[in-house]
């Protein structure tokens, strides 16, 4: 099917597609923050009670990847979109619900919604991505992604903060009914959508499912582009997680930044990841999706070390930070949506719900471990030294990729 004129912004669906995965994207970094503020607010949670939920989320993640994208090979892309958000809006609605009946959610009743919510999370994430291709041409998948990924970006800047004035403003239990109406304005937009072309047919199924849930792996495993990144993603997410267990710590207790310092940092990383994702289609053509990759990856990895290696007063050391959040994530996402095209250029359409389960599944394992191992290494030795060693295992497993047949990849066949 050829790009239309006008390109991707006279597509009603794809602007549909778009608008349901913007609010869908702000539903979810609301949830994210949202659960430990309820989990905060309501029953005093501590750290520890706080990195149990990360723990408890990332898991079913990694748990559910491979069946998430089981389904969405085997069932309509769409309808599962849906469903996936009309689940989120039903976990969040209960505890307002709960609230209403005169009851307070327990801590093991916000871990399970955090766990429920991790696992609807992945099954939209995976339809999303197999769903694409399904919507636009081949040549307009590029910037379909950058797209996608520009809101995403605008997400991680506004969500929290967003998070935060809900909280702020209104009760948790009213906050999160707030939240569950962005799943249900997500889910009317979907249902507008009006597929011009037939959908992607999923393959005949004759063997049970227990068996299928290995087809996304094998597949990436088979095929020599996809298959380095399936073992960078892991590489890269484990020590990805140090810093989630350790950023926050270092730049508070180390570098002596405010709680506001802080806010201004990690937002630019959300300023930088918009202006990636506006790069990455002009790079790709201009480059090829492979040293796209390897360049945007390692040069964006590259930009990591200035964390570790900030000193001095806290704006200087904040200054070290922003520079780093912001061409680091920059990089990187140019990266991730050159990576994100390829593979749904070079693998079966039928088969991209498997494939993206197994990615889900694999960074959200490495991202369990890394989160237990980066705390417990931040423990031993401190959080600069191990943030030091998280810097370098992300360039290793993003430069490595240059011994690959990645580099020489100027066209996604």
């Amino acid at each position: 099917m050829p790009a239309r004129r006008g390109g991707l912004w006279a597509h009603r669906d794809f602007m549909r597609l778009w608008g349901a995965q913007a609010v869908s994207s702000f539903g979810a970094r609301i949830a994210r923050e949202g659960l430990p503020m309820a989990a905060v607010i309501s029953l005093g949670a501590g750290p520890a009670a706080l990195g149990v939920f990360a723990a408890v989320t990332l898991a079913a993640q990694a748990a559910l990847g491979l069946f998430a994208g089981a389904l969405a090979d085997r069932l309509p892309r769409r309808a599962l979109l849906i469903v996936a958000d009309l689940a989120r809006a039903a976990v969040l609605t209960a505890m307002p619900a709960a609230a209403l009946l005169g009851g307070r959610p327990s801590l093991l009743e916000i871990y399970a919604a955090g766990a429920l919510m991790g696992v609807f999370n992945v099954v939209f994430d995976v339809a999303d991505h197999a769903f694409l291709p399904e919507l636009i041409a081949a040549d307009e998948l590029a910037d379909g992604n950058s797209k996608l990924a520009a809101t995403d970006a605008v997400a991680e800047v506004g969500g929290p903060a967003l998070a935060g004035a809900l909280f702020q403003l209104a009760s948790p239990p009213l906050a999160l009914a707030v939240n569950a109406a962005t799943y249900l304005a997500s889910a009317l937009m979907l249902s507008r959508i009006s597929l011009r072309r037939p959908p992607v047919a999923p393959e005949a199924k004759t063997a049970p499912l227990r068996l299928d849930l290995g087809g996304g792996l094998g597949l990436v495993l088979a095929h020599p582009l996809v298959r380095p990144l399936w073992i960078s993603e892991i590489a890269k997410s484990f020590f990805g997680c140090f810093f989630a267990a350790l950023y926050i710590i270092f730049a508070i207790d180390v570098l002596k930044l405010t709680p506001g310092m802080l806010g201004l940092t990690i937002a630019m990383g959300g300023v930088g990841g918009f202006a990636g994702a506006a790069l990455a289609p002009r790079m790709a053509r201009a480059l090829g999706p492979g040293p796209t990759i390897l360049l945007a990856g390692a040069a964006g990895a590259a930009m990591l070390f200035l964390i570790p290696l900030a000193a001095g007063p806290p704006l200087v050391g904040m200054a070290f930070l922003a520079i780093a959040q912001l061409l680091g994530d920059g990089l990187q996402t140019v990266a991730q949506i050159t990576a994100a095209t390829l593979r749904q250029s070079v693998l079966p359409a039928g088969q991209l719900g498997r494939a993206a389960g197994a990615f889900a599944s694999a960074g959200a394992l490495g991202g369990v471990l890394g989160a237990l191992a980066g705390g417990a290494l931040g423990a031993a030795i401190g959080p600069r030294e191990t943030l030091l060693i998280a810097s370098a295992g992300i360039f290793a497993a993003s430069a490595l990729l240059a011994l690959t047949p990645l580099r020489t990849a100027r066209k996604a066949a």
